[in-house]
């Protein structure tokens, strides 16, 4: 039988967490049909890494995202981006918050489809009301192979070069963080692999910081670690991922909660 994946250190690593939880809880409803999503979460993401979070259907695992980029409010704890602590900001900052500090990375694109790839790049920017850095606009539009794209729209790019205009519309603020929910869900596996690298190389040539949920023990394969979720609590970590590894953890945790 294998073994439970070990417990994780708050705050482990030496370098600094990009955003962190601190006893973070999230209860739905009240009463005989409360839904205890997380239980008292207490997890780094440090600065500079690809970190997957994965558990079975119903560990909290979305939930936790959602928290951690200031897209749900916490019934109780803390969430901390950099030296911003979400949970005490009103509405307005979060918004603000989310349109310079946080990237998005969805499994649907999300892309605009009368805009152009460069247009749907941008946006961020536009919608700030600055001007984007022509230097880091050049660098993830060749690292990303986009530059013969620029003037298609979606519709007139296939899945995986929707999904690379994404990051690269994700990354155009070079924020804090970018988290990815499922983001390999709508494509097939050649194009995925393609975007799973870009993410890749995004962090480890462009100090990008990224968060990513999925339930694919490949795509967790291509992060720096695993963060395993079970019942609304954090069961374990994985270093060094690899598919095999990963299913070894998730099956440990099925185990354990038989």
């Amino acid at each position: 039988m294998a073994a439970p994946p070990r417990r994780i250190p708050v705050s482990s690593s030496p370098r600094r967490p990009a955003v962190q939880a601190r006893g973070l809880s999230k209860v739905y409803g009240s009463g005989d049909v409360a839904v205890h999503a997380l239980r008292g979460v207490d997890v780094a993401f440090t600065a500079g890494e690809f970190t997957a979070i994965m558990g079975p259907s119903g560990s909290g695992k979305s939930t936790l995202m959602h928290l951690l980029a200031g897209l749900d409010a916490a019934t109780g704890g803390q969430v901390v981006l950099g030296d911003t602590e979400l949970t005490a900001l009103g509405d307005t900052e979060l918004t603000l918050l989310r349109r310079e500090r946080v990237g998005f990375v969805f499994q649907s694109f999300n892309l605009l489809p009368m805009f152009t790839a460069l247009q749907n790049i941008t946006l961020p920017c536009e919608l700030a009301g600055t001007a984007p850095d022509q230097g880091w606009l050049d660098t993830l539009i060749d690292t990303l192979g986009l530059r013969d794209r620029l003037t298609h729209r979606p519709s007139e790019l296939s899945g995986g070069q929707q999904q690379r205009v994404a990051i690269a519309r994700a990354l155009i603020t070079r924020p804090d963080v970018v988290f990815a929910d499922e983001p390999t869900g709508n494509l097939d596996s050649r194009s995925g692999a393609e975007v799973l690298s870009f993410l890749r190389t995004s962090v480890r040539e462009l100090g990008q910081t990224i968060v990513m949920v999925t339930h694919d023990p490949v795509a967790a394969s291509y992060a720096d670690s695993v963060v395993l979720l079970a019942d609304g609590r954090i069961a374990g970590s994985i270093d060094n991922p690899t598919p095999e590894s990963v299913l070894a953890g998730l099956d440990a945790l099925r185990t354990v909660n038989a």
